[in-house]
């Protein structure tokens, strides 16, 4: 379901899109053809990798991209922009190429993950929505990975809905979750619309509405005898919760035929205490009985409770995830890499102090190099447009910054990343259902090695150049060196 069917959001966009758009129209620009690169600098957490994602709400932005009455008349209120401005996004349509990295795929720094080709008004004016998509969502999947590779498939669930910034962080990240690896989430929206289980049990105001926590177990046991997950950490787990937990499951789940869902522990020290549950539970005759766990995880937190042999079955994970807290940022950037003019492309580069921010230039393919006899991912290679990878003939790749680190790989397979979504603005993409999307993610993170998927101090991914791109860099930058003494 598109979501933005109710809303125009075509007016989201940084104010200085639309003052640009006024002067590209003014100088004559809106007949050249502009193109643009998104892609990021750094991966959040010190990771070795993010989860590309947001893709199908690029999309949906795109195909309802128009400028309604009520925005022009807003427009025209600024009294800044010229009318025949004005008339032209009255009479706006789509008409640019996109073409993105599938969802779900690892994706690397410097490397275009979105490129946009079309007129240059359009093409710039897109760049706050697709960033908006491309960012968040790609940072909750990243994130959502990392727990879920950390819970060494113990199912995760996302139960962050009350804790997003905002009600569209909430839908569109338990999306992004779920691609990355999440079994299911706590936001029924996204159960309606986007088909992930919705899942939950309890709060502890339904144990403190009841009399006794006795009662308040029998109660939902009643209600729900072949999902009767109980929360027993509202007085004490130990010494009341478990307890009360097993004598419901004896007195209401077992005569009607059903065996207990599990226990779900939110406080305390959940490792010492899900050692003792599982005690108690087993003896009881209910090794089946899963234990769930909650209360502000994360990757680290799971990761060390499972060290310490906490028998944990499912990990509930609710801010540190949905709102990626330890890094909540992920910027990526739109950047201008080249325009076109009578047929040709003249590619443009933005040169900083800092290296990280010099742009690569022109109209670019990504390539990820897999090797056939592993399966594992070598590196991603940068080509030029027009260029194609032989992966029949040996091919030399080399580090675009230290040039004397190079590598000549063999027995190997080029796959092209980027497909095309947009053709002179008609969609060509079918987005995949998001099953589709968390396997082929839990696919493609297994191409990795393991020394770039560790959390601690990963192993650097090659992203490469190819030399044709090297070169083309290398002019511009010398065409833009300023000489000091």
């Amino acid at each position: 379901m598109n979501l933005n069917d109710q809303r125009n959001l075509t007016m989201l966009t940084d104010f200085y899109e639309i003052t640009m758009a006024n002067g590209f129209f003014a100088n004559g620009f809106d007949r050249d053809i502009a193109y643009f690169d998104i892609f990021f600098r750094q991966i959040p957490d010190g990771g070795g990798f993010c989860i590309m994602a947001g893709v199908e709400q690029m999309i949906d932005y795109i195909k309802n991209l128009s400028f309604t009455r009520e925005d022009i008349d807003f427009l025209r209120g600024k009294k800044m922009f010229d009318e025949r401005f004005l008339r032209y996004l009255a009479d706006f349509k789509f008409s640019s190429d996109v073409w993105a990295v599938p969802e779900g795929t690892p994706i690397f720094p410097g490397e275009p993950i979105v490129t946009v080709r079309g007129p240059a008004i359009e093409a710039q004016f897109m760049e706050t929505m697709l960033l908006i998509c491309i960012n968040h969502q790609t940072l909750i999947a990243t994130k959502a990975n990392r727990i879920c590779r950390a819970a060494s498939g113990r199912a995760v669930m996302e139960f962050g809905a009350r804790r997003a910034q905002g009600f569209d962080a909430a839908i569109y990240g338990s999306r992004a979750a779920y691609i990355g690896g999440c079994a299911g989430t706590s936001c029924t929206l996204s159960d309606r619309d986007f088909s992930i289980p919705a899942m939950g049990t309890m709060a502890h105001s339904w144990v403190q509405m009841f009399d006794s926590e006795t009662d308040a177990f029998r109660a939902y046991a009643k209600l729900y005898p072949n999902a009767c997950m109980l929360l027993v950490d509202t007085y004490n787990v130990l010494k009341s919760g478990i307890p009360n937990a097993i004598r419901i499951f004896n007195e209401e789940i077992i005569p009607r035929g059903y065996r207990p869902a599990g226990i779900r522990i939110d406080s305390g020290d959940i490792t010492y205490l899900s050692k003792k549950a599982r005690k108690m539970l087993d003896e009881a005759g209910f090794a089946d009985c899963k234990i769930c766990a909650s209360n502000s995880l994360d990757e680290f937190i799971i990761r060390d409770m499972l060290i310490q042999g906490a028998p944990l079955d499912i990990f509930g994970v609710g801010e540190r995830l949905i709102t990626a807290s330890s890094n909540p940022v992920l910027g990526a950037v739109y950047k201008l890499t080249a325009i076109e003019r009578n047929g040709m492309i003249i590619p443009k580069i933005k040169v900083s102090e800092n290296i990280s921010k010099i742009t690569t230039p022109g109209f670019k393919k990504l390539w990820r190099l897999y090797d056939n006899e592993t399966g594992k991912a070598i590196a991603d290679v940068i080509t030029l447009s027009d260029e194609m990878i032989d992966d029949a003939q040996e091919y030399e790749i080399f580090d675009p910054i230290s040039t004397w680190k190079r590598k000549t790989v063999e027995n190997f397979t080029a796959r092209p990343l980027l497909e095309r979504i947009f053709k002179n603005g008609r969609c060509v993409y079918e987005t995949p259902d998001l099953q589709t999307l968390q396997s082929y993610c839990k696919n493609q993170v297994a191409t990795l090695w393991d020394e770039v998927t560790r959390f601690e101090n990963p192993h650097r991914y090659y992203v490469d150049l190819s030399p044709n791109l090297w070169h083309l860099k290398q002019e511009l930058l010398s065409q833009y060196t300023i000489r000091t003494k």
